[in-house]
């Protein structure tokens, strides 16, 4: 008889370093689950799956639960118990991963690398908080209420922009040039590798304050009547989905409740202006067009001088030295240029 081999602990939240963007994405989602999870886009051993694991531990009792890519739309959704049904027992519904995540964090590793009806209902659970499964003779549903985080390196190819969209956040990973920094990250999991729970015991008041903060502002979340906003705060969404030229409304919804779960999590009275600007990125990274990105902003146009409506400029320094407006010239007509080779002569014929 063999046993379980113990799982390692992970590495605790509150000692992440270098990545305050991950941090914070990662914190919204587990605030607000509904948003629809979290994409991060980035290089190898940037902290993606040990950030994912740690997230899981803040919240209380909450599974952490591995999608493989091998993994069926059995396996993750789930399907009829052919045990029940072969004995011939009434028809039984066998969970999948999708209700073994429940209340916790599901990692995917290689998101872009599943199939897409796996990431379909990958992503219909996690917004919706409810996992439908009608096949196999079977008509079930079950709550599945989880933080679905999802990791791809852009190398290895990308997701279509459906999928993309309907993610709630995404987050985008660079490695990290600054010297000292890095010796920081290296220094931190070198400590945990040799004495990890000594390591987690230096961090555990301040893993026990970021797991009560996530508690208290999944109350407020939770509160419809907390966390009030104006009209202010519905414009600013607005102009920051006009000026990424994003399709639809879903970035609008996912931005405001973005920013209502980042104003509880401060522990603020009201959602803001600035909670709107502290959250756009993450909403708009992964929806903003191509065009959008290279056309000058609304803000830049209004700071440029002499700026058309186009948002060029005419100064004559942003232009090619020289350069002048197109003439008309008048055509003159040409006369037809003689043969060559004259025509051949007629040769008389023979008598």
């Amino acid at each position: 008889m063999t046993t379980a081999a113990p799982m390692p602990v992970p590495f605790p939240f509150a000692a992440i370093a270098g990545q305050p963007q991950l941090r914070q994405a990662l914190l919204l989602a587990a605030v607000d689950p509904g948003l629809g999870g979290v994409l991060i886009e980035g290089p190898r051993g940037t902290a993606k799956t040990t950030a994912a694991r740690a997230l899981a531990e803040l919240l209380p009792g909450a599974p952490f639960v591995t999608l493989p890519l091998g993994a069926s739309l059995e396996s993750l959704v789930g399907t009829l118990d052919l045990g029940q049904a072969l004995a011939g027992h009434e028809l039984k519904f066998a969970p999948g991963l999708l209700a073994r995540a429940h209340g916790g964090v599901l990692y995917v590793d290689e998101i872009n690398l599943l199939p897409d009806a796996l990431i379909d209902s990958l992503l219909d659970a996690a917004a919706s908080g409810v996992n439908v499964v009608e096949r196999d003779g079977i008509s079930h549903r079950h709550a599945a209420r989880f933080v679905l985080v999802g990791t791809m390196n852009p190398e290895e190819g990308t997701l279509r922009p459906q999928l993309l969209d309907r993610f709630g956040l995404c987050v985008q990973l660079r490695n990290i040039g600054d010297a000292a920094e890095r010796q920081a990250i290296v220094r931190a999991r070198l400590a945990f590798d040799a004495d990890p729970q000594g390591f987690r015991a230096t961090h555990a008041q301040a893993q026990a304050e970021l797991a009560a903060a996530l508690v208290r502002a999944r109350a407020l979340v939770a509160d419809a009547s907390a966390l009030p906003y104006g009209d202010a705060v519905h414009e600013a969404v607005g102009a920051l989905c006009i000026e990424a030229d994003v399709d639809g409304l879903r970035a609008d919804l996912v931005m405001l409740r973005s920013a209502r779960a980042l104003a509880a999590w401060d522990g603020a009275g009201a959602i803001t202006t600035g909670h709107v600007q502290r959250v756009a990125e993450a909403v708009l990274l992964h929806r903003r067009k191509p065009e959008a990105e290279a056309a000058p902003s609304a803000a830049h146009r209004a700071a440029t001088p002499d700026a058309n409506p186009n948002g060029t400029t005419n100064n004559a320094g942003d232009e090619d030295w020289g350069a002048m407006p197109p003439e008309p010239i008048g055509i003159e007509r040409v006369k037809p240029l003689r043969p060559l080779i004259a025509p051949a002569q007629a040769v008389p014929k023979k008598a």
